[in-house]
């Protein structure tokens, strides 16, 4: 929270060390697995997938709520940097490199960690990295790169989603104290400490208690894919000459996909599902709607209108650019 009121650059330079620390333990556990003695690797000793169709969905509600991270990109984009269409860019790369990521870290815990073991783990990374090197250094060192891991993660929250409270305070749509920014550092310090206190609270609760938000908010941001999924093809219709700086190829198509997909996931969390929601986790999502409406019905009743004619400004600017855009930029028949 400090680091982030602060300002980016001391947030983003922990980042980048957080980064390279994670990288390197990760990469250690991968050489370790490859290394690993075959005849007691797992994969002779158990199946590749534990709990069958179910298991696996009982990892993907989770899923959504890891991939928050990304949304830092597009959120900090005022402060990034670098040119639209490289964001775009860097925001593809990036969700490919987790994915390769987070399957090489599977695989290598899944190769050096028995099935007997993993089922009284309490840290099976850890174990599988104390496997993997035959020395308990190496499971330290992994703890410590799990922390970097946490702490890292907390810190892109704590930019996206500040960065996303201000945004909606200065447009009325959230109340007025969220947009103040520091005096010295020009930084959203309410937005940052509203976060910082709740996320500082959250694990006070418990790992039963963390799971539940896990849940509950992974059912939340799936949502909010689903709804941007659906203001993406939209534009398609109704603003086809928009300019858009990140071009993807078939468009509509990967809009129409994409919401599929989205509501094949949203259906994951629904009550008959072998990974619904329970009672409890209903109740978070439930409360936090409640509260967001609350907080969006003040800044309506406070400021009638005013979020209404921000928008309408931003769009009226958007297609005054579009057609300066256009007028040099004229489409090839």
């Amino acid at each position: 929270t400090w680091l982030n009121i602060r300002g980016m650059e001391v947030s983003a330079w922990f980042q980048k060390t957080a980064v390279l620390g994670i990288l390197f333990v990760g990469t250690l556990l991968f050489i370790g697995a490859v290394l690993f003695n075959p005849e007691t690797s797992n994969s002779i000793q158990a199946p590749a997938f534990i709990g069958g169709v179910g298991g696996i969905m009982a990892v993907i509600v989770m899923v959504p709520f890891m991939f928050v991270g990304f949304d830092v990109i597009p959120q900090a984009a005022e402060e990034i940097d670098l040119t639209r269409p490289n964001i775009g860019k860097f925001l593809i790369v990036s969700i490919v490199v987790a994915v390769l990521w987070y399957v090489g870290i599977a695989w290598s815990v899944g190769t050096t960690l028995p099935l007997v073991q993993a089922e009284n783990s309490t840290l099976a990374t850890a174990d599988a990295m104390t496997n993997a090197w035959q020395g308990k250094w190496a499971g330290i060192l992994l703890v410590i790169g799990g922390v970097l891991g946490i702490l890292s993660s907390w810190n892109a929250f704590l930019i996206g989603g500040s960065r996303l409270l201000y945004a909606m305070s200065k447009a009325h749509m959230l109340p007025a104290f969220l947009g103040k920014l520091h005096p010295k550092y020009n930084t959203p310090s309410n937005a940052i400490l509203l976060i910082g206190g709740l996320a500082t609270l959250a694990p006070l609760f418990g790992r039963k208690m963390l799971v539940w938000i896990v849940d509950a908010g992974g059912f939340g941001i799936v949502i909010a894919y689903t709804c941007v999924a659906i203001s993406f093809l939209v534009l398609r219709y109704r603003e086809p000459d928009m300019v858009r700086p990140f071009k993807i190829p078939a468009g509509k198509l990967v809009g129409m996909v994409t919401i599929a997909l989205s509501i094949g996931m949203l259906m994951l969390y629904m009550p008959g599902m072998p990974s619904a929601l329970t009672p409890i986790e209903w109740w978070i999502f439930f409360g936090w709607t409640v509260l967001g409406i609350v907080l969006y019905g003040y800044a309506r009743v406070k400021y009638p209108g005013i979020s209404e004619a921000i928008m309408a400004e931003e769009l009226r600017e958007l297609k005054i650019v579009n057609q300066l855009w256009l007028k040099d930029n004229p489409p090839k028949r």
